[in-house]
């Protein structure tokens, strides 16, 4: 007696799938700036741009994901700061440009819809998204059986931004002599977690419930601790003063990330010890045998976002920044390059 296939059956529960949208609508609405004109639920998500605001406005988008620091999710088996990573990456960049980050959307995926894993990882986003003053408008719930691995999930996250034409920080303007402002990062962020795992769980053979000596909290922890979402403070420090450059230290290491706001002809010099660096990256360091100009290519180091600025008005902005509650510190300066050397980093002490 043969018998009617279902989507369930077949591994998609439409029924699971609704109860996590019933789960989500109070994280989503936490998020939502008077601009929002939709509600959770539509085809498409509609934002009213603060035009009022802006003479010549110019919307900044970014795209990005959280990598492979998911895994360790999986393995600790948390997942409410996940999406905080997520957010973090796309507004940050946004900021980077001088943007206001206006809304964000989210797509996730996996094999098997499990909607309180999943509400967790939303509580996040909405999390990251109040943080950065965002509304969270919009996102994807993919059901994809048998192409996920049991109990994993991907994500990527999508935002849109808005700056004024003429207040676009884009390096053109940085000069020789002009200062580098670090802010610190809270650890790993989202970046290098491939290198981080290998030396943590495969060459050192940690459990993710380790406590490093001197620590009190768990390895999971500490590499689950979220991205910093710079965007609040720096947006006040644009508001008072000249900013001329921007870069968020990400994938590359100040290495590859500053050099890509440098205009042709100069350098930026970092000095090391101008800034506390979280002891995971020391774990790691040493754990792997790691070259140390490998170390700033993978890694922040311990900065997570960077402003160039001249050097006039240097200590007021530290100051500013500092009771704006960032760790910052002037960490370098800009140089003059030949043709071999132009846009380079180096580091000294």
């Amino acid at each position: 007696m043969s018998r009617n296939i279902t989507y369930k059956s077949a591994g998609v529960d439409i029924d699971e799938g609704n109860r996590f949208v019933n789960l989500i609508k109070p994280m989503v609405k936490s998020t939502f700036r008077p601009e929002v004109l939709t509600d959770i639920g539509g085809f498409g998500g509609l934002f009213q741009m603060p035009l009022e605001k802006y003479k010549k406005p110019v919307l900044v988008s970014s795209t990005d994901g959280v990598g492979t620091k998911l895994k360790v999710a999986f393995m600790a088996g948390n997942h409410s700061t996940i999406g905080i990573d997520l957010v973090a990456m796309c507004v940050n960049d946004i900021l980077v440009q001088g943007g206001e980050p206006l809304f964000f959307l989210d797509y996730f995926a996996t094999g098997a819809l499990d909607p309180e894993k999943a509400a967790d990882v939303v509580s996040g986003i909405a999390a990251g998204c109040r943080d950065a003053g965002c509304a969270l408008i919009g996102g994807e719930t993919a059901e994809m059986p048998g192409f996920y691995k049991k109990d994993e999930y991907d994500l990527a996250g999508f935002s849109v931004g808005i700056v004024d034409k003429e207040k676009v920080v884009d390096g053109s303007r940085i000069c020789k002599g002009d200062v580098i402002i670090g802010l610190e990062s809270t650890g790993l962020h989202s970046n290098g977690y491939s290198l981080a795992r290998k030396v943590l769980f495969d060459m050192m053979n940690l459990d993710i419930d380790h406590i490093p000596e001197g620590s009190e909290k768990k390895i999971s922890e500490i590499l689950l601790e979220p991205t910093k979402i710079y965007v609040k403070p720096v947006l006040e420090i644009l508001r008072e003063f000249d900013i001329k450059g921007m870069a968020h230290i990400t994938g590359g290491g100040l290495f590859e990330n500053l050099p890509r706001i440098l205009p042709v002809g100069l350098k930026a010099s970092i000095t090391k010890g101008r800034w506390n660096i979280p002891e995971i990256f020391s774990i790691i360091e040493k754990g792997g045998s790691i070259d140390e100009n490998e170390m700033y290519r993978v890694f922040n180091n311990g900065i997570g976002f960077v402003l160039v600025i001249d050097s006039a008005i240097a200590d007021q902005v530290v100051g500013r920044l500092k009771e704006n509650g960032e760790d910052a510190a002037i960490i370098g300066e800009i140089t003059a390059a030949d043709k071999e050397s132009s846009g380079s980093v180096t580091l000294n002490g």
